[in-house]
């Protein structure tokens, strides 16, 4: 899989300042858990001094960002595309790309500036999980940025599937619609289907047109007569909550 010049490469660093900072954002208890993911430029850092001749150094390696895509991953997908809350109403695009220039070229930048939101859309998941992960609760002029997942408006649900259906089989099923960027099969802690999964098509028409043919009758994915049952995916902030830096100090809330 090709990638853009300046994705070749990531840094781990072990870097106790930085870990700090990142298990503050991420809420990792263990420092092993909070590695911050650096990401390199177009050529790799030089080789570094032994640990114990610079003690007060960063110590950490390099690799190759194409570790962190699985095979047939597409990238630039729904699944990329970041939220950025609270910004600045003087922002401008460049700022805004500028926060987000270590993690890579995006394809996608939108900025409210009246309602202080943005988003952007990297190259990939984990490229948008250390942005996130790095970037949420950074103060910007004054202001700590709240960056989540954007919600997915082209994904479905699909329930009564059969036990044979696999990723592969409701990837192929609902690609008649257009294009599907990701369909899963969702599991049990055994391994074994549950009759659920869901779709992400690349764009809300076709996911229309699914959800609409699916109501309008039967919609088999194999010979045995079990049509699949499609709903619009029913979203969710993440697992962050609202913690105790992003709320707004009221008088109420001093009580």
């Amino acid at each position: 899989m090709m990638l853009r010049g300046n994705l070749k490469q990531v840094r781990i660093e072990k870097n106790p300042a930085r870990l700090r900072a990142l298990e503050s954002a991420a809420g990792e208890s263990e420092p092993t858990a909070a590695m911050a993911l650096v990401l390199a430029g177009e050529t790799a850092p030089p080789t570094p001094a032994p640990a114990e001749e610079r003690p007060d150094e960063e110590v950490g390696f390099t690799i190759d960002i194409k570790s962190f895509l699985k095979p047939g991953e597409k990238t630039y997908t729904q699944r990329c595309r970041l939220f950025v809350g609270n910004l600045p109403t003087d922002i401008t695009e460049e700022d805004f790309k500028r926060l987000f220039e270590r993690y890579g070229e995006p394809s996608e930048v939108f900025i409210n500036r009246d309602r202080g939101f943005g988003f952007i859309r990297l190259e990939s998941r984990t490229l948008a999980e250390i942005a996130k992960a790095e970037l949420d609760g950074t103060i910007l002029k004054s202001r700590p940025l709240r960056i989540r997942f954007a919600t997915h408006g082209a994904a479905l649900t699909v329930k009564n599937l059969s036990p044979v259906v696999s990723n592969e089989l409701l990837e192929q099923a609902f690609s008649q619609f257009g294009p599907v960027e990701k369909a899963v099969v969702v599991v049990d802690d055994r391994g074994r289907a549950t009759g659920k999964g869901f779709v992400e098509f690349a764009a809300k028409p076709p996911a229309r047109k699914a959800l609409e043919r699916c109501g309008d009758g039967a919609f088999l994915l194999t010979t045995t007569p079990r049509p699949v049952i499609v709903e619009p995916m029913e979203q969710f902030d993440d697992e962050d909550g609202l913690p105790e830096k992003l709320m707004q100090k009221t008088q109420q809330y001093h009580k």
